[in-house]
């Protein structure tokens, strides 16, 4: 893998514990804003007669789906910037949410009565293929400057979508295809997210193999001088990454910025300890993708802007502002 100007930095201080005081403050925060999610809305969940019900069908499984896709996401623009070695890539800047999209079009047009595990596997596949396409180019060629790595990640995004929008175009499903892409947590009810559940698996999964990300993050040589097998831990993190965004672009949709904007936060007021970072990037990205939903809820009430659209500019500015900040270092 080419090494970047911007490779996460090892830095010689103390490895952070896992657990800290100040994180319980973090908990509490998110917390409070998850219930802050559970009664906001135009129904009303508290005065209605069927309020307990609705409830339960819609801002119990919204909340949890808040939950689950904020920490997926996070974590894996944590994993895919540390085998990229590149703190400017996740899942939307290097095309694997536009593979996840291409490959549940792909089910639903080969067997448009396909339930949810079919359509989850096409998009779990897809982007599994996508990601190592992306990985591959990395290792072939050699870019100078590490803020080209997103750009080219775009640009494949980029013509991948515009593949998925010909072949929509062609069979008549173009407003499935916007639906998908548009991510957002109003059609998350009751029956609907449980599938959600299995990124809980990759985040797990992250915990267990934070070490071994952290060494892979270092560079193929340096592995392999210490024996750990390179190439089987990009892909273990490809398919954690491939699994999480598939599940979630089923559910939910696209999440932009999410995990280029958590890790590098994260990063920036705690440094490059990944396993006691793992926490905060779970916590944060949680919070992030509440306070979004929250303001989609609230800013044109009673209708609803999808959460993309609040992630997208945040995110947009976020990534801007760390160009910039890479560009000011040399």
């Amino acid at each position: 893998m080419t090494t970047t100007t911007s490779a996460p930095r090892v830095r010689s201080r103390p490895a952070g514990r896992l657990f800290d005081p100040t994180l319980l403050i973090g908990v509490v925060v998110v917390a409070a804003l998850l219930v802050l999610s559970l009664f906001t809305g135009v129904y009303d969940v508290v005065g209605a007669d069927d309020g307990s019900e609705m409830f339960a069908i819609t801002r119990i499984p919204r909340t949890v789906a808040l939950v689950l896709a904020g920490a997926a996401m996070a974590m894996c623009g944590l994993v895919m910037q540390l085998l990229t070695q590149n703190r400017f890539v996740e899942p939307t800047t290097t095309g694997t949410t536009e593979w996840a999209g291409l490959g549940l079009l792909t089910v639903m047009i080969i067997a448009p009565q396909a339930g949810i595990v079919p359509r989850m596997t096409g998009a779990i596949v897809a982007a599994f293929v996508g990601t190592m396409v992306f990985f591959l180019f990395l290792r072939r060629v050699s870019l100078r400057s590490s803020l080209i790595v997103p750009i080219v990640g775009i640009m494949l995004g980029a013509v991948v979508g515009s593949v998925s929008t010909f072949i929509a175009l062609q069979t008549d499903t173009l407003q499935n295809l916007g639906v998908w892409f548009a991510g957002s947590f109003t059609s998350v009810l009751r029956g609907q997210y449980e599938a959600l559940w299995i990124v809980l698996l990759v985040v797990i999964a992250v915990f267990i193999a934070a070490d071994r990300f952290t060494v892979a993050g270092l560079g193929e040589e340096i592995s392999t001088n210490v024996g750990l097998n390179y190439n089987r831990i990009v892909l273990i993190g490809t398919a954690l990454i491939a699994i999480a965004t598939g599940v979630v672009t089923v559910v939910v949709g696209s999440l932009p910025f999410l995990g280029l904007i958590v890790p590098n936060i994260v990063s920036m007021l705690r440094g490059d300890d990944l396993r006691s970072n793992l926490p905060w990037v779970c916590l944060l990205g949680i919070g992030v993708v509440t306070v979004c939903d929250l303001i989609g809820r609230i800013i044109i009430m009673p209708f609803e802007v999808p959460v993309s659209l609040i992630l997208g500019v945040v995110g947009a500015v976020v990534f801007i502002a760390l160009l910039l900040r890479q560009r000011r270092r040399g």
